[in-house]
């Protein structure tokens, strides 16, 4: 099944497979859900194509999903950044923006993922 060009897993339950969509998390797809009148524990497969065109409607609407809203995130980012702001010059310098912590585990943000256990820091031999 594809809602708003998102391919939405059918063996789901319909509140799970609404997250697939970026911008729908587990609050959202409850919502949609109750306003369009469907069951939560109904699956994606036993949705009626009436019952798909009121989410695509509810969704439309109502809120910014996918493409729209990383455009809009994007465009904060950006605006942070040329503003000068802390948060910008966090998002510039790929540095975590929420206050965590970097002496450790700021891995993701930096590039700096270590696929196995042994890779990255070599021990140094002591003679």
């Amino acid at each position: 099944m594809r809602i708003l060009g998102i391919n939405v897993p059918d063996k789901k339950r319909a509140e799970i497979a609404l997250t697939y969509i970026y911008g729908v998390g587990r609050p959202r797809a409850a919502l949609i859900l109750e306003e369009a009148k469907i069951e939560k524990g109904k699956k994606a497969a036993e949705l009626t194509p009436e019952e798909v065109n009121k989410i695509k409607n509810i969704i439309e609407k109502k809120f910014q999903v996918e493409g729209e809203l990383r455009q809009v995130i994007r465009r904060n980012i950006l605006r942070q950044i040329e503003l000068k702001t802390y948060r910008g010059a966090r998002h510039q310098r790929h540095l975590p923006v929420r206050g965590q912590r970097t002496k450790t585990n700021s891995r993701t943000v930096r590039g700096n993922t270590r696929k196995t256990m042994g890779s990255g820091r070599r021990k140094v031999d002591i003679k």
